[in-house]
């Protein structure tokens, strides 16, 4: 049970990570596995055994969310685009009360006020920024555009892990966003076609991808571990002023599907969808 409940957080994390606005760090706060999480990839080689047994169910689960239920979320998003937001904003918000539990009865110093303030300032303004997607990227295989698809990965994948900041709204500002998804999608129909020149062509492109990622997940990882260890009232303050913003970021990001689809029945159901997403992140965050 506790192995299907552990694949299921990953999941919804790996969804997360593919809609620009969502962040998949928030959700890992949401679930009530953000610590243990950064614990275990920091403590991968000394703690082997147990770090792998913990992580490897949500990656297999984010890695999952993304390769089957991507599509659906993104049929979602255009059909019902409020209630899809509103239930992500409810796993966001269900979250909260569990990290407010972190500051709890500790004294708020200047440094925990201005972090709150920054990093929700930092999301909103991200937020507003990628309202429009940048040019498409070019993604030609050559050493300098590996190297440009290296950094990329180190950016999304540091950003991914962060609270309250979304990796893919990154990827859309950088106007790498929608060709990374369409080389995923193009690299899966290869695979199952056996077409080896299309397997190498994506394999070019999110194999760099890969490497930066991986190099950025264990950076960031170590560095948010440090925060906690030196300053942990700052840190968490700080996780909660991403957090806060975060349901700002998503509306501001969808705005105008907001509006397009503004209606009585909408409301009902999205308030409907919202209440479904405070209870799953209840449930999900639950030891």
């Amino acid at each position: 049970m506790e192995l299907v409940k552990s694949i299921l957080k990953g999941m919804v994390i790996g969804i997360a990570n593919a809609i620009p606005g969502v962040s998949g760090g928030t959700m890992m706060v949401s679930m009530g596995i953000y610590d243990k999480l950064i614990h275990c990839l920091t403590h991968l080689f000394k703690e082997f055994k147990k770090s792998v047994k913990f992580v490897a169910p949500i990656i297999l689960g984010a890695a999952l969310g993304v390769i089957l239920l991507s599509a659906v979320i993104e049929k979602m998003f255009t059909f019902i685009p409020i209630q899809t937001n509103l239930l992500f904003i409810g796993l966001i918000v269900g979250g909260l009360p569990m990290m407010m539990n972190k500051v709890k009865g500790q004294k708020l110093g200047v440094g925990a006020i201005l972090g709150f303030i920054i990093f929700f300032a930092l999301v909103v303004g991200l937020a507003a920024l990628g309202e429009t997607e940048g040019q498409a990227a070019d993604v030609t295989f050559g050493f300098v555009n590996c190297i440009k698809l290296f950094g990329v990965g180190i950016v999304a994948a540091a950003t991914m892990v962060i609270p309250g900041v979304s990796g893919s709204m990154m990827l859309m500002i950088m106007g790498y966003y929608q060709v990374i998804i369409e080389t995923i999608n193009d690299m899966v129909k290869a695979l199952i076609r056996f077409d080896i020149p299309g397997i190498l062509t994506g394999c070019g492109v999110l194999i760099p991808v890969a490497v930066g990622a991986v190099i950025g997940i264990f950076a960031i990882a170590k560095l948010v571990e440090l925060l906690f260890e030196k300053a942990p009232t700052v840190a968490y303050s700080s996780i909660i002023g991403l957090i806060v913003a975060s349901p700002i970021a998503i509306v501001l990001m969808n705005w105008n599907s907001f509006v397009a689809n503004f209606g009585f029945v909408s409301i009902i159901t999205g308030l409907l969808a919202l209440t479904v997403g405070v209870f799953g992140a209840f449930k999900l965050g639950g030891e």
